[in-house]
């Protein structure tokens, strides 16, 4: 999972470690299927930590990176009390168990002695959010999110919406096809306005890299203002329809919140530049898939390239699947085969402000869930 937004999160009232268990030794969980060299590399980072791992507890993978597993996967009596008295052991889980807000929900209820759980998705908020938590033990337990692990992913990935629209690559793939040899000039990134919805560290990366293209660089943010040297204006987000029709390109790096949901609704799509492109790295939810489609039958828009949906997998019926300038990713952008090395290398920093008793990167605030 991912999305992406500036925000700021309130201090925790206490540090993790100073309202954790008092013992000298901190027990970490791996409760999600990564590499036995990571975890070796956790364990050599840092003293006075035990890391519980038992690789037979956890599901076979489908591909590297994977956090949820083999979909039948199943634990027999033994193995699932091992699985109960190992997360129940942890002050530190690594991973949600079997990636389930409802197992977080579980072992969060059943081990007072956990006080953080770091995610493995930059969506880990709405994990938590789903889990139903109390306030109370939302207080106790410290969640931190995967932010900022995919970020290169994601920004390549929405380069390669702008440029597979912009160049025309379905028409280059279809004459291809055809064997048919016919000049014809191509647009160009240079010199156009690109619109980003969302200007935190994804944002801030698709900026950067629009700039190394020559685009000119907007954005919109809650706070309207921002120090990245890679942004021409940053606007706050009661202009956004005020810029739409300015832009050649809008990319959206939007978390999914009350404040998010629906953003660019019919009137906003409607208020698009004409034959504009439309980038979702975010989350689906975001904008009004009715609306984006009719926007692109009637080529009032050129093109999407979409990472994420409303309704996750894509109904099978959904117009999006057949439509000829649209390029659908299964949110499958921010997957990397280097992600779960990145992962660790965030909770490893982590684990050293945690001990500290120092705030931790990442945190999920929990009134916002992101």
């Amino acid at each position: 999972m991912h999305g992406d937004a500036e925000r700021e999160i309130p201090p925790t009232p206490a540090t993790p470690r100073a309202a954790a268990a008092t013992a000298d030794c901190v027990t970490v969980g791996v409760a999600t299927p990564i590499q036995g060299a990571l975890v070796e590399a956790i364990r050599g980072a840092v003293t006075g930590i035990e890391v519980r791992y038992e690789p037979d507890l956890l599901p076979p993978v489908r591909y590297p990176g994977d956090h949820h597993g083999v979909e039948k996967f199943h634990r027999d009596g033994d193995a699932e009390r091992r699985w109960q008295d190992l997360l129940n052991s942890a002050e530190i889980l690594f991973g949600l168990p079997d990636d389930s807000p409802a197992a977080l929900a579980k072992v969060v209820r059943s081990s007072p002695r956990l006080r953080w759980v770091q995610g493995t998705a930059a969506g880990t908020g709405e994990q938590v959010k789903a889990a139903g938590l109390s306030a109370d033990e939302l207080k106790r337990v410290v969640f931190t999110s995967a932010s900022g692990v995919h970020v290169g992913p994601l920004a390549e990935f929405c380069m390669l919406g702008l440029l597979t629209l912009t160049k025309g690559l379905a028409r280059m793939q279809a004459d291809q096809r055809a064997h048919r040899w016919d000049h014809y000039p191509v647009a160009e990134l240079r010199g156009r306005t690109l619109l980003i919805l969302g200007l935190g560290a994804i944002g801030t990366e698709v900026a950067r890299l629009a700039k190394a293209f020559g685009m000119r660089t907007l954005a919109v943010n809650r706070h309207g203002r921002s120090d990245s040297p890679y942004v021409d204006e940053t606007h706050a987000t009661d202009e956004l329809h005020d810029l739409l029709g300015s832009a050649d390109a809008v990319v959206v790096t939007l978390p999914l919140t009350e404040e998010t949901r629906g953003m660019l609704d019919a009137r906003a799509i409607g208020k698009m530049k004409r034959g504009a492109i439309l980038i979702d790295a975010g989350r689906g939810g975001t904008i009004d898939e009715p609306a984006l489609v009719q926007a692109l039958r009637e080529e009032r828009l050129a093109g999407a390239a979409l990472d994420v949906f409303a309704t996750e997998p894509l109904p099978q019926d959904s117009s999006l699947w057949d439509l000829p300038n649209v390029l659908i990713s299964p949110h499958t952008a921010a997957l990397s085969v280097h992600e779960n090395e990145r992962i660790v290398e965030l909770f490893v920093e982590n684990l050293g402000h945690y001990l500290a008793g120092e705030e931790l990167l990442s945190r999920v605030d929990p009134s916002l869930f992101y």
